[in-house]
């Protein structure tokens, strides 16, 4: 067996993973005012961020390109690749994960497999990250998958936004809890729900926020050991007032700090911090 993975730009990876022959990302296009752009590419993240503070109307975001996926997959077979895992951002988000799946019945000389994440950023760059792992360790194509599932199964992601317009404006979220958050000042806590972001819970103030995803997560992790991604928008000081919460607290799971990319910051907005976890199967 080789095996190919793609994955697209919201998969939060390091440099030395991105670099693997045997990985492919495919780019998620942001456009400000008529203009395309892709971060890392022709827009670094400050320029993302000083464009979204500046800009008179709210950035949008396109699907990966289908013709870009159905030429790697043709390439694949070309460069010997017997086998192909796609992992994207959660289908609950974007409509890619739909669009794609007759790219299976187009390529019958590879076999095919595009689970659905149902989730993005760091906790799908783990996934991403252990496939490799799992393929550079032989696994049977079958094994691999199953390895897979359960950790989407056991994956999640909660967060607390400031600005819910971001989420309305590009239909992740509905209006009227739009309008419940700003009105009253709440502070929303959000999570992942079978891969669509929805409401958990709204919370008075910001503290008491923190104070509650610091529960949930504790609640969430109990039983077996993970992965736990603190990720945000521009967030330093709230996402290391997390952290420090959660060492305080003895937290007994591996704990990074990371930076959401500028596609889903898009839709968060500045100022959002989150959680993700992964468990480690």
């Amino acid at each position: 067996m080789k095996l190919a993975v793609i994955t697209d730009t919201t998969a939060v990876l390091s440099d030395d993973i991105k670099q693997k022959e045997n990985l492919f990302i495919l780019d998620i296009p942001i456009t400000f005012e008529g203009e395309t752009y892709v971060e890392g590419k022709n827009l670094s993240l400050d320029e993302f961020y000083h464009r979204m503070a500046h800009s008179p109307t709210l950035p949008h975001t396109s699907q990966p390109s289908l013709a870009k996926l159905d030429e790697i997959l043709t390439q694949l077979v070309s460069d010997g690749y017997t086998h192909v895992i796609g992992l994207f951002l959660s289908s609950g988000i974007s409509g890619f994960w739909q669009n794609i799946q007759f790219f299976i019945e187009d390529h019958p000389e590879l076999t095919i497999a595009f689970p659905d994440s149902k989730i993005t950023s760091a906790p799908l760059g783990c996934m991403v990250k252990n496939l490799l792992k799992w393929g550079e360790e032989e696994l049977a194509f079958e094994a691999i998958l199953e390895k897979l599932q359960q950790q989407i199964d056991g994956t999640g992601a909660f967060i607390m936004v400031d600005d819910l317009n971001h989420l309305v404006k590009g239909g992740r979220l509905s209006n009227g809890s739009a309008l419940i958050g700003n009105l009253l000042s709440i502070k929303p806590i959000l999570y992942f729900n079978d891969g669509t972001i929805e409401v958990f819970e709204k919370v008075r103030t910001e503290k008491k926020a923190i104070k509650r995803l610091v529960e949930v997560l504790t609640e969430k992790t109990a039983n077996g050991q993970y992965e736990v991604f603190i990720i945000h928008t521009r967030a330093e000081e709230k996402a290391q007032h997390f952290y420090q919460t959660l060492c305080d607290n003895h937290f007994g799971h591996q704990l990074e700090i990371v930076g959401f990319d500028a596609v889903i910051a898009t839709h968060l907005g500045e100022g959002a911090v989150a959680f993700g976890f992964t468990p480690i199967v």
